[in-house]
């Protein structure tokens, strides 16, 4: 053990050290109260300007997207629809598929840790808010758990498939509508006698 660490006094009662900290500890505190502020301006000044951009009926109108969660799956996103060739673009810029390596007979699926943070945290907040409100997404979300994911993999899953909707959305610039999804009306469709 280093000789220094074990002559240091358990406490200090070294009244200018002690107001030193105390200082620096009430400045920390300022600092975050104000960071703490703008970041509530900013998301409200997010919220107030959502509607002026032309793809913001297609992100607001998924179920339980919200209005902050919907500003930023599409500030992530973005609004050039040349930029990806397809929604696996967008899925692994998002961090939603897996990264898969081979050599020879060996083949092994890992995470994927290079992506876009907050696209994937955006679109995983999504997807595990939306399976409240869509009972097609629950289904998904449950399918997944079926086949013995976790609950981020689960969600992971899920914010997949939702990428692939929102994809289609997207390129013919429509809101998200359940009756027009397909799988969403199959799954709501009785089941014939």
């Amino acid at each position: 053990m280093n000789r220094r660490l074990r002559e240091a006094p358990a406490s200090t009662t070294d009244d200018v050290l002690v107001e030193a900290v105390r200082d620096a500890v009430l400045a920390l505190v300022t600092v975050l109260k104000a960071l703490g502020a703008a970041r509530k301006d900013l998301d409200r000044s997010v919220v107030a300007h959502l509607g002026e951009h032309p793809d913001a009926a297609i992100f607001t109108s998924l179920p339980r997207s919200g209005q902050i969660n919907a500003a930023q799956m599409l500030a992530e996103w973005g609004d050039s629809r040349a930029a990806y060739d397809g929604p696996d673009a967008i899925a692994a810029l998002a961090g939603m598929t897996p990264v898969t390596t081979q050599s020879g007979k060996h083949r092994a699926v890992h995470f994927r840790w290079a992506c876009n943070k907050r696209f994937r945290k955006a679109m995983t907040t999504f997807a595990d808010n939306s399976r409240h409100a869509s009972p097609w997404a629950e289904h998904t979300y449950r399918q997944a758990i079926a086949r013995g994911h976790d609950h981020p993999h689960a969600v992971r899953v899920l914010a997949r498939a939702w990428i692939r909707v929102i994809y289609r959305c997207w390129v013919d610039d429509t809101p998200y509508h359940p009756e027009r999804h397909g799988n969403a009306v199959k799954l709501n469709q009785p089941i014939p006698a």
